[in-house]
């Protein structure tokens, strides 16, 4: 039997026990979120020459990736700074956002018993992505204003 059917089973998990499988899954992933948070903090990567890697777009091509001040974003906003966390992945951020309401459908889910609807089941979802991906990787590597802005 697959985990899939063992958690989606229709019966709500009941108990302290059922809650506890329930969540166990959710639970470790919050816990190595919470590690990488504390990495992001303790080697600051707004620091150059820190211990945390560089982009290997940005080290070998000198440009940014979509994902290039992702971890300078959550350093900002783990020190509460919304301004600086845009200005180094606005896209990111906005995806990080949508990661926690999938996070928090998915853990409601399995203590439901049945599965949560989310973006991700959304029909056009891989092709938003797709064309915010390849459009912000363009826009921010644009070398003229007000494009010039987004280069981080």
């Amino acid at each position: 039997m697959n985990t899939f059917s063992t958690v989606y089973t229709g019966v709500p998990a009941r108990g302290f026990g059922g809650r506890m499988r329930a969540l166990s899954a959710p639970l470790a992933v919050a816990g190595g979120a919470g590690v990488c948070c504390v990495a992001v903090l303790l080697g600051d990567p707004t620091t150059p020459g820190g211990p945390l890697p560089v982009c290997p777009t940005k080290a070998l091509f000198g440009i940014d990736c979509p994902g290039c001040g992702g971890m300078r974003m959550v350093y900002s906003l783990l020190h509460g700074d919304i301004r600086a966390a845009l200005h180094y992945n606005a896209l990111s951020l906005v995806v990080l956002l949508l990661l926690g309401w999938s996070a928090v459908a998915w853990t409601v889910g399995r203590l439901r018993g049945r599965p949560v609807g989310t973006w991700l089941q959304w029909r056009w979802t891989p092709i938003v992505f797709v064309i915010a991906f390849a459009g912000w990787f363009v826009v921010r590597n644009l070398p003229f204003a007000p494009f010039s802005g987004l280069f981080v």
